[in-house]
């Protein structure tokens, strides 16, 4: 990448079972070209930010973002809380870091970068709106700003500084197609996705921030890979992931990022679990429509039985007492 070098010497080691070897940090990509991938695509980016390291951070992903356009990248995402970093000490310093939105700085960096290269972005961000703080994700296109979406689920620590999102799950038109958002944690949800689906969208973006999940076995899937498959076959929906890398004040994250396609298989990734890297897959969402037809019989959003659950769904419902 023009203007930038990799660090050189810079070591990750977790003591997680995830990813225990210690390993040189390297850019790493699998460039459409090389794949054979022709027309519009989606690129994950998965990188390593700093927290407190604003400028850094931004001025970083920006350089990514410049890459992915150059491999042809039509639709870029970038990881949870991208700017900012994630484990912030106190609700103060999420709030010092955190930006109004559309007008924010990293906002505006990241609007002349969509502009500049034709892309869109989807990009995690601490979101300030009055007093309030949400952990948010800002979608951007060559135009402008499209839109926000906030987490509605929010993990551990997250709740001494978020609230939880108040605007629901929107879907997006774009020329690229019906694009929604979800971030992280959100993923547990199968809810989110459903609700996604439901309203016509094609592929979900996932900024996420995703760390070792308890019981998890080292030589095992990660728990959010097989979360995601599961969602895109039940729903027939693209989704891209894009997750951090390294360790943050003692908090390590699990890298892997991914690309599923609307039948549930990945079409990039798992990445690796401590390298930064660019994902591309092909951005054929007409092939995601399709995939919602399983057999001349079933269709994964016709077969709903909204009967049954409507009722349940909503409602305050609990199961009986056994």
């Amino acid at each position: 990448m023009e203007g930038y070098a990799a660090p050189e010497l810079a070591y990750y080691a977790s003591s997680g079972a995830f990813c225990f070897w210690r390993t040189k940090l390297e850019i790493k990509q699998h460039a459409p070209a090389e794949q054979g991938i022709t027309g519009p695509v989606v690129a994950c980016i998965q990188i390593e930010p700093h927290v407190g390291e604003k400028r850094e951070n931004v001025e970083r992903s920006v350089r990514y973002i410049e890459e992915a356009a150059r491999n042809g990248a039509s639709l870029v995402v970038l990881p949870e809380l991208a700017n900012t970093g994630y484990v912030f000490a106190d609700r103060d310093e999420a709030f010092a870091l955190s930006e109004a939105l559309p007008d924010g700085v990293t906002t505006r960096i990241w609007a002349d970068a969509a502009r500049r290269l034709g892309v869109h972005i989807v990009a995690g961000i601490a979101e300030r709106a009055d007093n309030r703080l949400f952990n948010s994700a800002v979608f951007i296109g060559p135009s402008g700003t499209i839109g926000t979406y906030r987490k509605l689920h929010l993990w551990n620590d997250e709740n001494r500084f978020f609230e939880p999102g108040n605007l629901g799950v929107p879907v997006f038109d774009t020329p690229l197609g019906r694009i929604s958002i979800a971030i992280c944690y959100d993923g547990w949800f199968p809810e989110v996705y459903r609700l996604a689906a439901t309203q016509g969208a094609d592929i979900v973006c996932v900024p996420t921030n995703w760390v070792p999940m308890s019981g998890q076995p080292g030589d095992r899937t990660a728990m959010a890979t097989i979360l995601t498959m599961a969602a895109a076959h039940s729903n027939g929906l693209m989704i891209a992931c894009a997750n951090r890398i390294g360790t943050e004040r003692g908090q390590p994250f699990i890298g892997q990022s991914l690309i599923v396609g609307a039948d549930g298989w990945p079409m990039a990734g798992p990445s690796s679990c401590d390298r930064e890297e660019i994902l591309y897959a092909a951005l054929d969402l007409e092939r995601a429509r399709s995939g919602r037809t399983l057999n001349a019989f079933n269709h994964v959003l016709r077969d709903r039985r909204s009967d049954v659950y409507d009722p349940m769904l909503g409602t305050g419902w609990t199961s009986s007492p056994a």
